[in-house]
């Protein structure tokens, strides 16, 4: 959907298919794994209360709505405009800069005038999946709030390199705590972080190259070698 610090749109595609017809997705961010598998019964939790009503809010927009937000001009300010709610106004904070773990507030060179189609793509992008997410239960809160049901959990927590940025990042973790939470959970079980990490047996995943140094994403993976799907 929209761009998020962290996301995984980029390596989706890595990680292994969903062996159940349920997707568990405990620090939900912009939720790229459900994106990809939308039509199973998705679960999403978050912390971050902007994050939530973000999702709650496009559960409801209209294509039409969407498609009708302003596009920022290079150094304009969302706070110069009127917006019907705040939800609106962040999304748009998220669309404008790179890839923010906050809505900004200034619109970036890169997003309006090196890469000047960028708003256009992400509102169409938004408005055209929207029908997909209807169906979604989303929760606000802790990853430690969930049930231990049997199902897929896609786990990307705030790196414990790295994940200094979130709003709730890697601050106050217990990371030792977290495996062994993750390793206790039902079903399958796949969890993202990158090389430094040593908090789970992770294995590398996917090279990554920046503009300023690469990266290698890592996953833990526990997998019951078998597959329930139920589809909306």
């Amino acid at each position: 959907m929209w761009g998020y610090y962290g996301s995984k749109s980029k390596i989706v595609n890595k990680y292994p298919e969903p062996e159940y017809g349920k997707i568990i997705e405990p620090f939900a961010g912009t939720a790229q794994y459900s994106l990809k598998y939308w039509d199973r019964d998705i679960v999403l939790i978050e912390k971050y209360d902007v994050i939530v009503k973000l999702w709650k809010w496009l559960q409801q927009c209209s294509k039409e709505y969407v498609l009708g937000l302003p596009r920022l001009k290079c150094g304009e300010n969302v706070d110069d405009f009127t917006w019907d709610c705040e939800e609106a106004k962040w999304l748009v904070g998220f669309i404008i800069t790179g890839a923010p773990s906050q809505p900004k507030k200034t619109a970036s060179k890169w997003k309006t005038v090196i890469r000047p189609n960028t708003q256009d793509y992400k509102l169409n992008m938004i408005a055209e999946n929207l029908y997909k997410i209807k169906h979604w239960d989303i929760r606000q809160g802790d990853f430690k709030d969930l049930e231990n049901e049997e199902a897929t959990w896609f786990i990307d927590p705030p790196y414990q390199f790295g994940g200094e940025y979130y709003k709730f990042g890697n601050k106050n973790m217990n990371f030792k705590e977290l495996g062994e939470w993750c390793m206790s959970r039902n079903g399958q079980v796949i969890v993202c972080e990158n090389s430094k990490a040593d908090w789970l047996d992770f294995e590398p995943l996917i090279e990554m190259r920046g503009n300023k140094f690469k990266t290698t994403e890592c996953m833990y993976l526990k997998s019951e070698g078998r597959k329930k799907i139920n589809t909306v």
